[in-house]
This record gives C-alpha cells, structure tokens and sequence, in this order.
C-alpha cells in the first residue's frame, strides 16, 4: 500500500504545476543540464578515443609491434633469425640493416634513413610496403622511395638519383662519403610527409656493398605479434636460450611500440582524465538545479508533506519520495542525454561536418570510437552525482515539523 501511495505522490509531484511554474522550469532545467552534461561527456571522450586510435595506428606505420635491435657493432646474424623462426611459428619476422645518407639534387639535399630489407618478408608485417605495387627489388642499387618525396623532386621510374653515404672510402689524399647512384624502383605513401620524406628502403646487397661488407649481419629484426606484450618476455628469453646452445653471446634487447611512444600514450590518457573530471563538474553543476528545484518543491509543500506525516506516513516515507523525485529527474536526465550522445555520434560518422587536415592528422574527418568503459564510469559518475544531489532536499523534507506547519497553516 504504502509503494503505490509513494508512486502516486511521485507522479503528481513530476505533473507540471500551472499555479507555480517556475518550480516546474527549474526540474525541466535541471534534466537538460544532466542530460547535456552527459552528451557532452561521452561524445568528448569518444572524440578523444578515436583520436587516440587514429594515432596508435599512424604510430604502428612507423614503429612495429615488436623490434629486436643489436647494441653492440657486432650486429644480428642469419643463424639467430633462423632459429627464432623455427622456435616461434606464430610470429613473423624481417631483418634490416640501416644506415644514413644525403640525396643531393636541385642544388638541395635531403638528409634520409635507409632500409635495407627484404622486400617480401618486410611487405608481410609492414602495410605501408603491403599497399605498395613494387613486388622486388630488380637491380642491386634500386629503392623504394615516399611517394610525397618521389613528386616533390620531379622524380620519374627508375630515374637516378645520388646518395651521399656517412661511411668514408679511403682515397690517395683522404677519406671522402661513398656515393653511389641508385635507381627509383617505386612509391610507398604512409599518408605521413615526415615518414615519406624520410625513409628509403633497399636490398641487403646494395648496403653491403656501401659498407665493402662480406658477413651478413642485421641491424635488427622487425616483428609482427598479435600480442606484442606477452611475446616479448618470450623473445627475451629465446635470446638467453640461444646463448646457452650456441656459446655465442647475443648484444640484443628487445622493444615494444608501446615503450618507443610511452611518453606521449601517458600524456594522451592523463589528458583525457583530467578532461573526464572537468566535464563531469558540467553534471555537478546541473545536479544544483536538482537540489534546488526539490528544496523549492519541498518548501511549497510543506502543508502536503505534514498532513502526510499526520494520516500515518513515517519520515523515511517522506524521504523516499522525494529522493525518488530527484533520482527520476537525474536518471531521465542521463538516459536522454546517453541517447543523444550516440545521436550526434552517429551524424558525425555519417557526414563530414566537421572537416580536419588530412596532411596534419591523416584523416578527413573526425575518428569517433566510444569504448564501453567510458559509457560505464560516466553512468556511474552521473548516477553518483545525481542521487548525492537528491539526498539533502530528501532529507530535509524529512525533517519538517509536523505540528508547528499545521499550527501556522
């Protein structure tokens, strides 16, 4: 009995109040403030998410999931790439060697890090190379140059061009760069300027042949893993059990795309934390209008609430009502403000409102990807928020005393 009495008192209190308006305009205030709020919230955070992952991924064009690199001159050598594919199935694997060089042309040079690799096995974990037309590398001294670089130099197929070396070739007189004129074999474009402008790849051959190199030796192995983060502890340890078989030491270490960029995830995700927190002060602030509008509910119905109190109802009936009016308020408020976050989630993946750079972030339009953490913890929060602000007015309303409203009422 007592259940249906509190829900027919809810509903008349939430009915619009023509003979005091305002309290009603205040209760409709403070449901689009939640609901803003929340809005806001969750389309913010998706934004921010989908800006992460569009990073993370031009990230992964440049840094691999895993890359075990030599610290030492010694370098890398066939046998430990033989054996770590034997042992490790499941991952796939490219050797490089690297080294610098300068590309003169125009009366300019171009300062550039050059790849030797093996073209087949580098187009399996590297899906720049994968979009790539160019199949192999047809002559010792040919290269895959950036597509934005090949163009900005006016460059043709297998046309020329020199590059100057870091590596010194001994004359009669002095030392003086190895130069060597390589043809352009193809194009790959990462959708960055910097990586394309920056990165040429090779064959083994032709940087052996720049450093008079007779040994085959890597400066590291490139490694694609679906799970970079387990793999790695096991890669480490591939690399101790190679030196107990063979009595060789290995001048190894092995890193994951995640340490490369460690600085700049935190950043990201300290930033979307405290942006988190600085927009949910959008829902504290709404929850006022909550507080408010009870506190003005409760006070103008005084007369009601003790004539309640009076035919028998306790205070903690009393309390629940008007906690209930508050939570319905507030939780209507962050259902209509979830619903309309995946509204304008939805139009903005539809259509290209919003145009960004595509030279600046390599996308056109905004990246939109809501994770279902987010959606909980700001439900919660708003939730959280939204039943703190119906407590006080609850309690108050509680707390009326029932003799002194009926002797001056």
């Amino acid at each position: 009995m007592r259940v249906k009495l509190i829900m027919f008192i809810l509903k008349h209190y939430l009915k619009f109040d023509k003979t005091q308006p305002f309290i009603s305009v205040t209760a409709i205030l403070a449901f689009l403030g939640v609901g803003v709020g929340v809005m806001v919230l969750l389309v913010t955070m998706s934004i921010m998410n989908g800006m992460m992952k569009e990073f993370e991924n031009k990230l992964f064009i440049m840094n691999y999931p895993l890359t075990i690199f030599s610290v030492s001159s010694n370098g890398l050598t066939p046998e430990l790439l033989h054996f770590l594919e034997k042992k490790f199935s499941h991952l796939k694997f490219s050797p490089y060697m690297q080294t610098q060089a300068i590309i003169r042309m125009n009366a300019e040079i171009y300062p550039v890090v050059v790849y030797g690799v093996d073209l087949k096995k580098e187009k399996e974990i590297n899906k720049v190379l994968q979009e790539s037309r160019t199949q192999t590398f047809n002559d010792t001294f040919s290269i895959v140059a950036g597509e934005t670089f090949y163009y900005s130099l006016g460059l043709e197929k297998h046309e020329k061009l020199m590059l100057i070396f870091t590596d010194l070739a001994p004359t009669g007189l002095a030392l003086t760069p190895k130069m060597k004129k390589f043809s352009v074999e193809g194009t790959f474009n990462s959708g960055l300027k910097n990586y394309d402008n920056s990165i040429i790849y090779t064959s083994f051959d032709a940087i052996k042949a720049i450093r008079g190199a007779r040994k085959t030796l890597y400066e590291g192995f490139h490694v694609f893993s679906n799970n970079p983060m387990k793999d790695k502890e096991l890669l480490i340890n591939a690399l101790l059990e190679y030196e107990q078989k063979t009595g060789k030491s290995v001048y190894a270490d092995v890193q994951g795309w995640w340490e490369q960029n460690g600085n700049f995830f935190s950043a990201m995700e300290l930033e979307k934390r405290a942006l988190f927190l600085v927009l949910m002060l959008i829902i504290l602030m709404a929850s006022l209008n909550i507080i408010s509008s009870l506190l003005m509910v409760v006070m103008n119905r005084r007369k009601e609430i003790a004539l309640l109190i009076s035919l028998g109802a306790s205070k903690k009936d009393v309390k629940k009502i008007f906690f209930r009016l508050g939570a319905v308020i507030g939780v209507s408020g962050i259902l209509f403000g979830v619903i309309g976050a995946f509204f304008i989630m939805w139009i903005l993946k539809t259509f290209n409102i919003i145009s960004i750079p595509i030279d600046v972030y390599g996308v056109s339009k905004l990246p939109i990807e809501l994770l279902w953490t987010d959606l909980l913890w700001t439900i919660v929060g708003a939730c959280f928020i939204v039943c703190l602000s119906s407590y006080y007015p609850a309690k108050k309303a509680s707390q009326i005393d029932v003799l002194q409203v009926l002797r001056n009422e």
